[in-house]
């Protein structure tokens, strides 16, 4: 009895929860006491979708509500017909203005660089207005769905007023999974979680590629040199490992640099300039660096002097830049937190090694001065003798 009563209990409160979720969702009054026989909460912006679908003429009654609105703000709803996200959506938008009134409209989005501008949809909508109550922004429209269609990738978004128009849009967590799928007809909706996978595919993979070789096998690399060629036996071992490493790391970086070049052209729009900018830097330095071997000078030649300040200079940039770069990247890629942490335990773990690889290499060192000063003092004496 007591090992069955504890599925029970689960499925009693799984029921119970799916319940108290849908009387939330309709206990919603319109201004208008207009009735919906279907609603949902999509996950993210406080957003809400109800409708009445209509299978004789194909088409659906909906009132997309949004809370917490402040004015000046925008926010809309969309279907995408023939793709996925932003681009190709034919939205339903409601602009805000500074005295709360609310201006409903259509806006067919083209490209990343929108301003929502009003124009006609690829579909009709003969209904469509809004208005705002209490904090709630909520638009009302007919739409006439596509013949045989009843399921669509939809996106919404709230964004900001600038000069009595549509500014773009925070791109917060909440903002860039704001995407899904609706079926009118069921009543289904679906999160974003396979919306647009490719791209999402693509930026994990840059994420991926950058963050292990400029974040972790640079760094490595400078190691192996600075540490390894205190060892007498490890010469000339160290210099190969050193090469070894930074230029794998060098190959995977200009991939993943690669890949954020492929992200940055097909979003056109959404730019995020901070992260852009070093990784050009990170490209250009490591060329550099790279090219920087075919002119190493011998260790005899005067010059040698000179191309270790600059070779260690553009070395140190890099990797100091690297770890900059990755954290960036962490942010607007917005991963689950064990990614962060796990990249922040291999950098302790780095720096640790670091700090105690420093003081044995110094120790090392000192030790040999103090053995060479030792056996050249015991030299002289025995040439004075």
């Amino acid at each position: 009895m007591g090992k069955s009563f504890h599925p029970i209990l689960c499925i009693l409160i799984s029921i119970l929860s799916t319940i108290s979720y849908a009387q939330d969702c309709n206990a919603y009054t319109f201004s208008n006491n207009n009735v919906y026989a279907a609603c949902v909460t999509l996950p993210g912006l406080n957003s809400h979708l109800h409708w009445n679908y209509h299978p004789t003429n194909a088409t659906v009654d909906l009132a997309y509500r949004q809370t917490g609105v402040t004015n000046p703000q925008w926010v809309a709803w969309a279907i995408n017909i023939g793709g996925s996200g932003m681009v190709g959506a034919q939205a339903l938008v409601g602009l805000v203005s500074s005295n709360g009134s609310v201006q409903a409209y259509t806006s067919s989005v083209t490209g990343y660089a929108t301003g929502l501008q009003p124009s006609g949809l690829s579909f009709d909508v003969p209904r469509i207005r809004a208005e705002m109550v209490n904090g709630d922004v909520v638009i009302y429209a007919t739409l006439v769905l596509p013949a045989g269609r009843m399921s669509f990738n939809q996106v919404w978004q709230v964004g900001p007023v600038t000069s009595g128009a549509p500014a773009a849009h925070q791109m917060d967590s909440a903002n860039r999974n704001s995407v899904g799928t609706v079926d009118f007809a069921s009543g289904q909706i679906a999160d974003g979680g396979n919306v647009d996978g490719s791209r999402r595919h693509r930026k994990n993979t840059h994420g991926v590629l950058n963050a292990m070789s400029w974040g972790v096998m640079m760094p490595m690399g400078a190691m192996a040199a600075r540490y390894l060629k205190v060892f007498k036996a490890a010469n000339p071992a160290w210099f190969y490992i050193h090469v070894v490493c930074q230029a794998s790391a060098y190959i995977v970086g200009v991939a993943g640099w690669a890949t954020g070049l492929k992200l940055g052209s097909d979003s056109t729009g959404i730019q995020y300039n901070t992260h852009r900018d070093i990784g050009i830097a990170l490209f250009t330095l490591g060329t550099i660096q790279a090219f920087a071997l075919l002119l190493r000078p011998k260790p005899d030649n005067k010059y040698r002097f000179y191309w270790n300040i600059y070779h260690h200079s553009i070395g140190y940039t890099v990797i100091l830049l690297s770890i900059i770069n990755v954290f960036k990247g962490f942010d607007i890629l917005d991963p689950e937190k064990k990614w962060k942490k796990a990249y922040i335990g291999i950098l302790i773990f780095l720096a640790v090694n670091t700090v105690m690889l420093e003081a044995y290499t110094w120790f090392i060192v000192l030790k040999r001065k103090q053995e060479e000063k030792s056996e050249y003092a015991g030299n002289g004496y025995n040439q004075s003798a």
